[in-house]
């Protein structure tokens, strides 16, 4: 199997370690911490608690990513440039080994990400109204990304297998000048391996920016204007 990772790029944020890999740490690490669940008892309201910050972290991630210039202003869910587009320095074909046209194809890509997105939201606000939650006060006293590494865990791949079809299809009705050069240099590589390769990035930015959102709730709960929320998290 091909590997589409990301090329990966510096962080956005000065001073050691950007937001971006520090969110993916915790990401990691609640991998290792949330397994199971089934060691503390849950109080009454914490599952409200923690399926109301849920929604309103995935609502406020879904908002900003599909704006316009979503995924490329944002501090943790910026697109690389996957792989399979070659990676700086390595020996790349025709018109790649233009830094100017791998940072406007990048734009693009983080572009057309937002029709991904639009094509996840729904397939994460069910997952958050239908998921079980049998340890409430572990994810709430856990890491800032605690639910959000519960909710993507428990979701598995079912965002990149929801956007394979429409960043293909979009790609495909687009006919975008830039992707087809790109395309075209490349060899054994066609629209739907390029919409394979973006949507597990897309799939990595927007668990980012769900992270994000999370750990800004934690960070201030009034913010939430969410009495449910403010109440709940001030008291642990």
């Amino acid at each position: 199997m091909q590997n589409w990772g990301s090329t990966g790029r510096p962080g956005l944020v000065g001073g050691g370690l950007s937001r971006r890999a520090a969110l993916a740490g915790l990401l990691a690490a609640g991998a290792f911490a949330l397994p199971g669940c089934t060691t503390m008892m849950r109080r009454d309201g914490t599952t409200d608690i923690v399926r109301r910050m849920l929604e309103l972290s995935t609502q406020r991630a879904f908002a900003r990513l599909v704006q316009p210039d979503g995924f490329w202003d944002s501090s943790v869910a910026r697109i690389n440039l996957p792989v399979l587009f070659g990676k700086p320095g390595s020996a790349m074909a025709g018109i790649l080994r233009s830094e100017v046209f791998r940072e406007k194809l990048q734009h693009h890509l983080n572009n057309l990400a937002e029709d991904g997105a639009r094509k996840a939201a729904p397939v994460v606000a069910e997952a958050v109204r239908s998921i079980s939650i049998p340890d409430t006060l572990a994810l709430l006293h856990g890491e800032r990304t605690a639910a959000t590494t519960y909710l993507r865990q428990a979701m598995g791949p079912a965002l990149v297998n929801a956007m394979i079809p429409a960043l293909d299809e979009v790609m495909r009705i687009g006919s975008d000048p830039v992707l087809g050069q790109a395309i075209a240099a490349l060899s054994g590589v066609d629209l739907a391996a390029a919409a394979h390769a973006l949507a597990i990035e897309a799939d990595n930015a927007i668990w980012y920016e769900i992270g994000a959102s999370e750990a800004d709730i934690r960070a201030d709960p009034a913010s939430s204007n969410d009495p449910l929320l403010i109440a709940g998290l001030k008291a642990l």
